[in-house]
């Protein structure tokens, strides 16, 4: 037994006395230590030149611009639905039809009044015609003519009385027929044919417009003081334009301008509540869908783009590796922007002239030789200026 145990610890004071030696070997001190390793081979691509806009992007939701509750305006069992649940509708469409023949009938009822009233203002200006000849002969009394005056006024009064009644009994079977009173798309029927409806109570629909749209979203209080120096520079004569994207879309095909911004600050967030204003001719957009924003934050400028597999992280600051004359790797600390056709922005850290390493970055180090073949830059557009 003690036997087998002394043959293992020489096992394994050989195995460390091996690892020591390697590691004295590798970390030997600059290129000495690794004289028998290959160099490493790299892609490596300039920059690519491209005019640019820099652009804020944030998340917001659609809403429709108008949005209307259908109710009736008066009263009745419901008769008749002429729509198609989800549909489209016109402004003045026929939606639905209240039972009218208790309206027809008061509205005949107050026609009748109004020629009753007729009558007598007729029979009144007839009495006070009548009255002027023996007036003037003294053959009546002033006081009589009086009266058959006052007769007259209280006729013409009637008649007004009896034609509003005519006109609001006329609305009332007008109002029978509910329509439409924007264009936009109908929600589904929320009562059935045959149930008593209550006048400016029930809801029988929604309605909501579809073209144009609005979208919400929330703007720090930075990129709203930004976009307001630029108008008050007159760099944005026509307002602030927006580009926007749904969920299913690449990039941001739709286009629209800010309309709106809320005149407070969120002092506890630092952000302000922002509109815009989106075409939907095809009616594809609805109310409530998220949307991706995007805003110029300044004018047309040349930048310089690279693929985000050539930028690393180290301690929380970006950083890219370049190719020197020498064909050595070179640290270089990077400013980064947001993408830009599918290429990252860089404001500093870069010139155009750079070789910049985008495949192989994890096998080189600050100061070692590297062996490098020249490629375009990955995901740059055929054609792009370099």
């Amino acid at each position: 037994m003690k036997k087998d145990v002394h043959s293992w610890s020489k096992s394994v004071a050989r195995a460390l006395a091996a690892i020591g030696l390697f590691q004295l070997v590798g970390c030997g001190g600059g290129e000495s230590g690794m004289a028998g390793l290959p160099t490493p081979k790299v892609e490596v691509s300039r920059p690519v030149q491209r005019e640019i806009v820099e652009t804020d992007e944030y998340t917001g939701r659609l809403q429709a611009v108008e949005s209307v509750e259908v109710r009736a305006r008066v009263s009745g069992y419901l008769k008749q639905i002429l729509f198609t649940d989800g549909s489209r509708v016109r402004k003045g469409d026929l939606l639905f039809v209240v039972d009218p023949r208790p309206y027809v009938a008061q509205l005949q009822q107050a026609q009748a009044g109004l020629e009753r009233a007729r009558s007598r203002l007729k029979l009144a200006q007839n009495h006070l015609q009548r009255a002027e000849s023996p007036l003037k002969e003294q053959a009546i009394s002033e006081e009589e003519y009086d009266t058959r005056h006052q007769s007259l006024v209280q006729a013409t009064a009637d008649v007004e009385s009896a034609q509003a009644e005519v006109d609001l009994a006329r609305l009332n079977v007008e109002f029978t027929q509910v329509r439409s009173p924007i264009e936009g798309r109908i929600s589904r029927r929320l009562i059935t044919e045959g149930n008593l409806v209550t006048a400016d109570s029930t809801v029988l629909a929604g309605i909501v417009s579809v073209d144009p749209m609005y979208v919400y979203f929330d703007a720090d209080e930075r990129a709203l003081l930004k976009y307001r120096r630029l108008e008050i520079d007159g760099k944005r004569k026509d307002g602030t334009p927006l580009e926007m994207g749904l969920v299913d879309e690449q990039g941001y095909p739709h286009r629209g301008y800010l309309d709106y911004v809320d005149p407070r600050v969120n002092a506890d967030m630092g952000t302000v509540s922002a509109r815009g204003v989106v075409a939907n001719p095809d009616g594809l957009m609805e109310q409530g869908l998220f949307a991706r924003v995007r805003i110029p934050g300044g004018g047309r400028h040349q930048g310089l783009l690279i693929s985000d597999r050539a930028i690393a992280m180290d301690q929380g600051k970006k950083y890219v590796m370049v190719v020197t004359a020498d064909s050595r790797a070179e640290y270089r600390p990077v400013i980064t922007g947001r993408l830009h056709d599918g290429l990252r922005i860089v404001s500093g850290g870069l010139s155009p002239e750079d070789w910049v390493i985008v495949n192989g970055l994890q096998f080189v180090r600050p100061g070692a030789p590297v062996d490098a073949t020249r490629i375009d830059m990955p995901g740059a557009k055929p054609g792009a200026a370099r």
